[in-house]
């Protein structure tokens, strides 16, 4: 029950974010984001590991692996995200990245040769059709002619199948590996390979210049969705299935639509709507087969 309650508060902070950056984006750079949220989640992450007595230093044997984690995990992932919000609304975003299930299911037939089954390929192929309806506006020809939809769209997918690869990934150092510290080794990798990057783009400037309101999403980004809810999701990852947990993303599109109506204003468009259904749907299908 608390894998389940703590996934339920994850996913409606992970909805949640992504209307956060959008508001962030006006003052800073996905790299500057990056790294003062994940300071934050850092600082969050050492609390709970040592207040769970969990904080030991990881084997040297597990550094190259941890490393790649925090590059997909954190750094790439976070740049994917926030740079594609450059152009994707908050809404569109947080229905490709539902769509994560059925990415886990394509690399585990691609990668793992599990069968996929009618039923499993049946739902890749709805999910599929719900991407395209909701990125297009309901405008199919206009999205082949490459009139529709935006260059953030396609990097919010890539997102969507690394953060499939990342997940999988996981799994192996969660049997060796408390949640929270296995977390607190990838973000501190991701973060610093992001830092590299700050440095060099004039990210202090940035933070510099931060109004309160640019503070209060670091705050919320930082806390709850970069240090609280990434030690859920491990936590849930190590106590349920990979099909369990990913059922709970059908949540984060539908708090990321009724936030970003209510805070930036973006539309309900009803073929966003139709084509999130048959993400879900198709999401559905592919868990049940």
């Amino acid at each position: 029950m608390l894998a389940y309650l703590g996934l339920g508060l994850t996913v409606a902070f992970w909805g949640a974010s992504f209307v956060a950056l959008k508001v962030l984006l006006r003052e800073l750079g996905p790299a500057t984001i990056t790294v003062v949220r994940f300071a934050v989640g850092l600082a969050v992450l050492v609390a709970v590991s040592a207040a769970r007595r969990e904080l030991q230093a990881p084997r040297a044997r597990d550094l190259p692996w941890l490393a790649l984690l925090g590059f997909l995990g954190i750094t790439l992932h976070q740049w994917l995200q926030a740079t594609g919000l450059l152009s994707a609304s908050a809404s569109v975003t947080s229905w490709i990245v539902a769509s994560i299930p059925v990415f886990v299911a394509l690399l585990g037939w691609l990668v793992l040769r599990e069968r996929l089954g009618g039923w499993r390929l049946a739902g890749i192929l709805l999910a599929a059709a719900g991407v395209s309806l909701v990125v297009s506006n309901g405008d199919l020809r206009g999205l082949l002619a490459g009139t529709a939809g935006t260059p953030g769209d396609l990097l919010i997918a890539f997102s969507a199948v690394n953060w499939a690869v990342f997940s999988a990934l996981s799994r192996r150092g969660l049997k060796s590996h408390p949640a929270s510290l296995m977390m607190f080794y990838v973000m501190s990798f991701g973060w610093a390979f992001t830092s590299l990057i700050f440095l060099t783009t004039g990210g202090v400037a940035e933070i510099s210049r931060l109004s309160l309101r640019g503070w209060t999403g670091v705050a919320f980004l930082g806390v709850f969705c970069s240090g609280l809810a990434y030690i859920a999701w491990y936590d849930a990852l190590k106590a349920l299935t990979t099909a369990q947990t990913g059922v709970f993303l059908y949540i984060e599109p539908l708090v990321a639509v009724v936030v970003a109506f209510f805070v930036l204003g973006e539309a309900i468009i009803p073929a966003s709507l139709f084509g999130g259904a048959v993400i879900l749907f198709g999401v559905w299908l592919v868990n049940r087969g």
